[in-house]
C-alpha cells in the first residue's frame, strides 16, 4: 500500500516543528519525551530531504568550536547525550580519533594555538605530535606531513540512523509526521494557524528547524528574518572499500577563516571520505557536481595518503549548508509569538542537534505554557548499517541478499517499508538500508528494489506499464 503524508489533525498541537532534518528530528523527540503533542512538518517525501542527507558523519568534541559560543554549548551537549543514548537506539559509534594535519612550517606554526583553544573549550584528550609520531598512529600519511595535533575523542557515526532514531522515538510518543508539506503561510492568533500545501495545523508554538529556508519559514510566519541563508555547497567522493585499510582516522586540515577545509575520513559503512569543498552559490535545492573539483578532491587526498591514488570511486554526490552572514548559529526565540527559530547551523549540526534540541525545550519553558508531563522513552533499536558491528546478512533466516555491493537482505529492506517511519522515496530507503550505495549505484539491484517498493513509495523506481 503507498505510504501516503498522514493528515493534519484538527486537533490543536503542542508544538509544531518545521523541518524534518537532523536538528527538527531530535527537537521533535525531546518535546515528545516531554509529554508535548507535537507535529513535524516537512515540505520533503522523506526526513533528511534536504541538507542533513548530506554530511561528513564527524562525531565533534567541540575542540575547535569559537570559545565560549553557544555552538560549542550545543555541540559539547549534543555528543554527550548521543553517547549517553546510542546503546538503547542500536546507533553505532566508530570510535578512530583525529589528527589536525600541518603540510608546511605555515600550518605547523598555528597548531600550538589550536590545541590550546581545544583545552580552553575543556577538551583534555589533545597532544601535539611530529610527523613522524603522527605517521605512527597512521602509516599511510604521506611523508610530507610536518606536525599534526591528535584529538582522540572524534568518532564517526552513522548519520542516516540518528535522526530517524530520534523522529522515531517521537512518533512512537504519538508524534505526528507530515510529509510533502510545504508550509506557506503562519499567523499567530492566541494560537498559530499554520497553512501548508498538506492542509492546515494549529499549535500553540512553533520552532523553525529548516535549514536552507530558515529565513524564508521565518518569514512566511511573519516575521522579519534576522538572519539571510547563504547556501554553501560541498561536494564529496566516496572512495571503495578497498581505501578503507589506508584511513583508520580522521584526517582534518588546518582550517581557514572561511571552512574547515577538506577531510579524508573513514566511515561507519567501510567506505572512504574525501570532501567537503566550500563553494558559496544562491541556489538552495541544487547541488551539482563538476568533473574538475572531483578530481581535485581525488588529487588532494592522494597527497594526504598516497595509497589512495587510483582507488576506484564508488560515488559522488554534493550537498548544501545554511550557511549565514555569520559563522554563529542564528537562534531567535519570539516569547509573544511562542516561536523558536534555529538558523545557520552548518557543519556541527548532526553534532549539535540532541543539544539543540535541549535548548529549544528551554527557550519554550520562557513561553509560559501549562507544563508537559514527561513520559518514559520508548525502546526504539535500529538495524544495524555500520560495518564495525554484526549485520543483518551475518545472521540466519534474512530470506536474501538483495544488494550485493552493500550485502543488503531483503529482511531489512521489508523492515525499513513496515516500519513506523517508512521510507518515502528511493533515497529514504537507501539511507536506512544501503541498498543501492555500493560499486554498481543500484544497477543490479533495482530492478529487484522497484518490485519490493511498488506502490509503497512517492515517487516509484519503476513506472508500471500501463494495463490495456
Amino acid at each position: 500500500m503507498l505510504h501516503t503524508t498522514t493528515p493534519p489533525s484538527p486537533d490543536l498541537f503542542d508544538v509544531a516543528i518545521i523541518g524534518a532534518g537532523v536538528v527538527g528530528c531530535a527537537v521533535a523527540r525531546r518535546f515528545a519525551l516531554e509529554g508535548a503533542r507535537v507535529v513535524v512538518i516537512e515540505k520533503g517525501s522523506d526526513l533528511l530531504s534536504g541538507a542533513s542527507k548530506a554530511n561528513s558523519a564527524i562525531l565533534h568534541t567541540g575542540f575547535d568550536a569559537p570559545p565560549g559560543s553557544l555552538e560549542l554549548e550545543l555541540v559539547k551537549a549534543g555528543r554527550a547525550e548521543y553517547l549517553a543514548i546510542r546503546h538503547r537506539l542500536g546507533l553505532p559509534l566508530v570510535e578512530t580519533g583525529a589528527l589536525v594535519c600541518a603540510w608546511n612550517a605555515l600550518e605547523a606554526d598555528k597548531l600550538e594555538a589550536i590545541a590550546a583553544q581545544g583545552r580552553d573549550n575543556g577538551i583534555d584528550e589533545l597532544r601535539l605530535l611530529s610527523g613522524a609520531e603522527a605517521r605512527a598512529t597512521m602509516p599511510g600519511l604521506s611523508g610530507r606531513l610536518v606536525a599534526a595535533v591528535e584529538v582522540s575523542g572524534e568518532h564517526i557515526i552513522d548519520p542516516w540512523s540518528a535522526p530517524l532514531a530520534y523522529l522515531a522515538q517521537a512518533v512512537a510518543l504519538g508524534a505526528v509526521f507530515l510529509r510533502e508539506a510545504e508550509l506557506i503561510d503562519g499567523r499567530f492568533e492566541g494560537e498559530w494557524q499554520l497553512a501548508t500545501s498538506a492542509g492546515k495545523v494549529r499549535a500553540s508554538s512553533v520552532v523553525n528547524a529548516a535549514g536552507l529556508f530558515g529565513d524564508i519559514v521565518d518569514r512566511r510566519l511573519g516575521f522579519t528574518p534576522e538572519f539571510t541563508i547563504r547556501p554553501r555547497k560541498g561536494q564529496f567522493v566516496v572512495l571503495d572499500k578497498a581505501a578503507f585499510r589506508h584511513v583508520p582516522r580522521i584526517v582534518l586540515p588546518v582550517p581557514t577563516e572561511i571552512t574547515k577545509g577538506v577531510v579524508v575520513c573513514p566511515t561507519a559503512f567501510g567506505n572512504v571520505l574525501i570532501g567537503p569543498t566550500a563553494e558559496e552559490q544562491d541556489d538552495r535545492e541544487r547541488a551539482t557536481v563538476e568533473t574538475e573539483t572531483l578530481q581535485a578532491l581525488l588529487a588532494r587526498g592522494a597527497e594526504i595518503v598516497p595509497a589512495l591514488a587510483g582507488m576506484p570511486v564508488t560515488a559522488v554526490y554534493a550537498g548544501l549548508r545554511p550557511a549565514s552572514e555569520q559563522k554563529a548559529y542564528r537562534i531567535f526565540s519570539r516569547p509573544e509569538q511562542r516561536a523558536i527559530t534555529l538558523g545557520g547551523i552548518r557543519s556541527t549540526g548532526l553534532s549539535a542537534a540532541l543539544g539543540l534540541a535541549q535548548y529549544a525545550m528551554k527557550l519554550h519553558a520562557g513561553f509560559k505554557l501549562p507544563a508537559f508531563a514527561p513520559v518514559a522513552e520508548p525502546d526504539i533499536a535500529l538495524p544495524n548499517l555500520a560495518e564495525t558491528r554484526e549485520r543483518d546478512w551475518q545472521r540466519p533466516d534474512h530470506g536474501e541478499i538483495v544488494c550485493h555491493c552493500e550485502l543488503v537482505t531483503r529482511r531489512e529492506i521489508e523492515a525499513a517499508l513496515a516500519s513506523s517511519v517508512p521510507p518515502g522515496d528511493y533515497g529514504g530507503l537507501r539511507r536506512r538500508t544501503r541498498a543501492g550505495m555500493g560499486r554498481c549505484q543500484g544497477f543490479y539491484c533495482n530492478a529487484r528494489l522497484a518490485e519490493m517498493t511498488r506502490g509503497r513509495l512517492s515517487t516509484p523506481l519503476a513506472v508500471e506499464e500501463e494495463k490495456a
